[in-house]
């Protein structure tokens, strides 16, 4: 007899009999997941096995099992890695809502077994799930020059057109900015374009620096809208190329310029008028914060503004001990501080701080956009990149939109002035940001 809850059609019944794995595995779900409520997700086998919801919830996704051994093995190992391989090697897929399967994920992460509970829940998996790890090759000192470029082409060279198939249509790769939750992806990524020319206060025939400029959709914005002559750089040689297109078809090579190089390596002090970083701070590690803020210091001219643009760690998480599934198959190298280290060491370089706004909820609205149209086009990801590759981001999209509407993590505008002999050339309000 079947456990309870598990159901298979009559004809099934009658045709084949019920596969002893799906009964043992079943037997150990129903053990692991004892003290989970509310069950709003099915499970399904490759047998045809199946366990509905609990009774009267919404089912928000199906846990499909294809490799019960394998998928064992990574639960009891209770590591991120481990879980994350497991998925993208084909051992379990998600079927529907992938975001809503996090919940899940962190329940059974932290689950803590003792040996003799391993061996009673794990004893019929005899094969350990193997470690995939895809190994990004890096050599050199931890975010040195040359590491740090690696690291960069490694994340960003993955192919344009790749991207292309579920970013906007600017190629913006970080958080938009919603003036509600209806706003469509191209919306809010202008409106997040133009917001930080506005915190920026870009004015025609200032010079301004961006670091990080991926495929140079904010210093087309800048040049376009604002009237700047904008220098952007890059670790990545794919992204360059394509902002090199981009500037020409728009007009702009007489305002516009990206160039691939390190910001470290930019050796023009106090030329810029305004400074601006997107994305870019989670690359450049901890124990070198106080040397970039310093740097930044150093080319923005005074009275200059410095616009930081980053992801942080909320500051009741701690400091990960262990790899993640991220630093190992998407940001080799990365690393997430606190909001307070960042504001710290940026006022030690001699920056005073004017604005902190956390952009967390917007971020989140971005990741659901990303993950449906990567979704929608899963066919061509995956001929472009290949299936682990495309299961890689989908997981890490759906993984990150979770943590950010949890609180796990935050993503952080400050923008910080470079005072001119005491004086701060700025406006009393921030009524300029937002009036038309």
């Amino acid at each position: 007899m079947s456990p309870r809850g598990w159901d298979r059609t009559v004809a099934e019944r009658a045709h084949k009999p019920f596969d002893q794995s799906a009964t043992n595995t079943l037997r150990f779900l129903q053990e692991l997941l004892r003290d989970y409520h509310p069950r709003d997700f099915a499970i399904q086998l490759t047998d045809g096995s199946s366990w509905p919801p609990e009774a009267g919830q919404f089912c928000r996704f199906t846990w499909r099992i294809d490799d019960p051994g394998a998928l064992c093995a990574a639960i009891l190992s209770a590591n991120q890695v481990a879980l994350g391989e497991a998925y993208i090697h084909g051992a379990f897929d998600i079927e529907s809502d992938i975001e809503a399967a996090f919940r899940l994920g962190e329940y059974l992460l932290s689950k803590h077994w003792s040996a003799k509970e391993k061996l009673r829940l794990g004893a019929w998996a005899l094969r350990l799930l193997p470690a995939h790890g895809i190994d990004p090759h890096l050599h050199g000192r931890l975010h040195s020059k040359q590491r740090d470029q690696q690291a960069v082409s490694y994340h960003y060279d993955v192919s344009n057109d790749f991207y292309a198939l579920w970013l906007d249509k600017e190629m913006v790769y970080s958080c938009a900015y919603f003036h509600g939750p209806h706003d469509d992806l191209d919306t809010a990524q202008r409106q997040k374009l133009d917001y930080c020319c506005r915190k920026l206060r870009l004015a025609p025939g200032e010079r301004l620096l961006d670091i990080g400029c991926g495929w140079g959709g904010l210093i087309i914005h800048a040049a376009r809208e604002y009237g700047v002559y904008a220098l952007g750089i890059t670790l990545s040689q794919r992204q360059r190329e394509l902002a090199r297109q981009r500037i020409q078809t728009a007009g702009l090579a007489d305002r516009c310029e990206v160039r691939l190089l390190d910001y470290r390596a930019v050796e023009q002090p106090e030329s810029f008028d305004k400074i601006v970083s997107v994305g870019m701070v989670e690359h450049v590690g901890e124990s070198h914060l106080p040397e970039y803020f310093r740097h930044v210091y150093g080319l923005l001219r005074p009275g200059g503004v410095f616009l930081n643009h980053g992801i942080g760690r909320a500051g009741d998480r701690p400091t990960p001990t262990e790899l993640t599934f991220t630093d190992v198959y998407v940001f080799p190298d990365g690393e997430l501080s606190t909001v307070s280290t960042m504001l710290g060491y940026a006022e030690e370089a001699g920056f005073e701080v004017r604005d902190v706004e956390n952009l967390r909820e917007h971020y989140a609205l971005t990741l659901r956009h990303w993950l449906r149209r990567l979704e929608a086009r899963s066919e061509e990801a995956q001929r472009m990149v290949g299936e682990t590759k495309y299961r890689i981001w989908r997981v890490y999209i759906a993984g990150s939109a979770h943590h950010f509407k949890t609180g796990r993590i935050d993503v952080y505008q400050t923008l910080l002035l470079k005072r001119d002999h005491e004086k701060s050339r700025l406006s009393l309000t921030r009524a300029d940001w937002y009036s038309n």
